[in-house]
C-alpha cells in the first residue's frame, strides 16, 4: 500500500462540538491529496471519542490515550503513528484552517524546505489575555535562541517526517519545536495562516502557563549550549564561585593573621559557601557529562547529524 503524502496530526481534549466541522472540513480541503488523519485523544472526559468514531472515514485514525497526557505527549503519540511522507500539526479547536495545509506543503515540496511554519494574521484571541502575552513570549524566545519565527504559539506546520520523528519531544516542549528542529539543523521557513475565533468549548490555557513557558525557556538555552557539553556550564560557574570563595577567605586569614577578630561576620560565611557552592556545581559538571557520554553511547548516538553525503565520480 503506498504510503500517504502526508500525515495530518491533531491532538483533541473535550473538543466534541469541533470533530464534525474539523473533519468535514479537512476531507474538504484534502480531497485531491494522498492524506491520513490521525487524532489523538487525550483523556476527554466528553462525548469526544464518540463523535470521532461517528464522523471518521477510511483514511482517518483514533488514538486514545488512558488519560490525560498533556499536548507534547499526544502529540508524540500521533507523530509514532504517522506514515505520510510529510507530517502537518494543527488544534483541534477550529482556530486553525486546514485549507492552509495545501499551500503550505506544496511550499515544502516545491522549494524542499524541512519545515513551514503557519504565521497567524489577523488572529482573533482576546489582546490582554492572549496576545499580548504571546507577542512578549514570541520576542523573548526569538531573542534568547535566536531563532527568528514571528509566531512561536502557531500550531499549523508542515514537516518531514524524518525531523519530525526525531524531535526529542518531552514535557511540555511543543511549545519550543522551532527551537528543537533548529537544534537538529532543519531548514524552516513561515507563510500566513488564516486565524478563527474558538466557537465552542474553552481554552485549555490560562495564565498559569507562563511561568511553565519560562522553565521550558530555560531548558532550551541549555539544550541549546550545553546539552553534549555541561561541564562547560557547571565547570564555569563553580569555578567562579570557588574563586570568589577563596579569595574572600584568603582576606580573612590574613586579617586573622594580623590579629583582628573574624568571627561572627556575614561575608566570611559568604566565603564558605561560595566554596562549597562552587565545588558542588563543579561535580555536578563531572556527573552530568558522565551522564551525557551514557546517554549517547548506550544508545549508538552521535552528537551530530548528517545531512547528505556526496560522491564524487572518476
Amino acid at each position: 500500500m503506498t504510503p500517504p503524502k502526508v500525515s495530518v496530526i491533531i491532538t483533541v481534549f473535550n473538543e466534541e462540538k469541533n470533530i464534525l466541522p474539523l473533519l468535514k472540513a479537512i476531507y474538504e480541503e484534502l480531497s485531491s491529496i494522498h492524506y491520513e488523519v490521525i487524532m489523538v485523544e487525550d483523556g476527554s472526559t466528553d462525548r469526544t471519542i464518540e463523535e470521532v468514531k461517528k464522523y471518521a472515514n477510511e483514511f482517518t485514525k483514533l488514538i486514545i490515550l488512558n488519560r490525560n497526557y498533556g499536548q507534547t505527549s499526544a502529540l508524540l503519540a500521533g507523530i509514532d503513528m504517522a506514515q505520510g511522507e510529510y507530517i502537518a500539526t494543527l488544534d483541534g479547536d477550529l482556530q486553525n484552517d486546514p485549507s492552509d495545509i495545501p499551500i503550505m506543503l506544496h511550499k515544502a515540496i516545491e522549494e524542499d524546505w524541512d519545515v513551514v511554519a503557519g504565521r497567524r494574521i489577523n488572529r482573533k484571541d482576546g489582546y490582554f489575555l492572549k496576545k499580548l502575552p504571546s507577542k512578549i513570549a514570541n520576542q523573548i524566545i526569538r531573542n534568547s535562541t535566536k531563532v527568528f519565527l514571528s509566531d512561536y504559539g502557531c500550531s499549523l506546520r508542515v514537516f518531514k517526517k524524518d525531523i519530525a520523528q526525531n524531535l526529542g519531544l518531552y514535557g511540555e516542549l511543543h511549545r519550543f519545536i522551532p527551537v528543537l528542529l533548529h537544534l537538529k539543523g532543519a531548514r524552516m521557513t513561515e507563510v500566513d495562516v488564516k486565524h478563527h475565533a474558538r466557537k465552542h468549548g474553552v481554552s485549555k490555557y490560562g495564565f498559569g502557563r507562563t511561568f511553565k513557558v519560562i522553565s521550558d525557556l530555560i531548558l532550551m538555552l541549555f539544550f541549546q549550549k550545553y546539552f553534549t557539553k555541561p561541564i562547560h556550564l557547571f565547570g564555569t560557574l563553580g569555578l567562579l564561585s570557588f574563586l570568589i570563595g577563596l579569595a574572600i577567605n584568603i582576606y580573612f586569614l590574613i586579617l586573622k593573621i594580623t590579629g583582628e577578630d573574624i568571627w561572627g561576620r556575614p561575608l566570611l560565611l559568604l566565603g564558605f559557601i561560595l566554596i562549597i557552592g562552587g565545588l558542588q556545581l563543579i561535580t555536578t559538571g563531572i556527573i552530568a557529562e558522565l551522564i551525557i557520554r551514557t546517554y549517547f553511547e548506550s544508545q549508538n548516538k552521535r552528537p551530530y547529524h548528517i545531512k547528505t553525503i556526496f560522491q564524487g565520480e572518476k
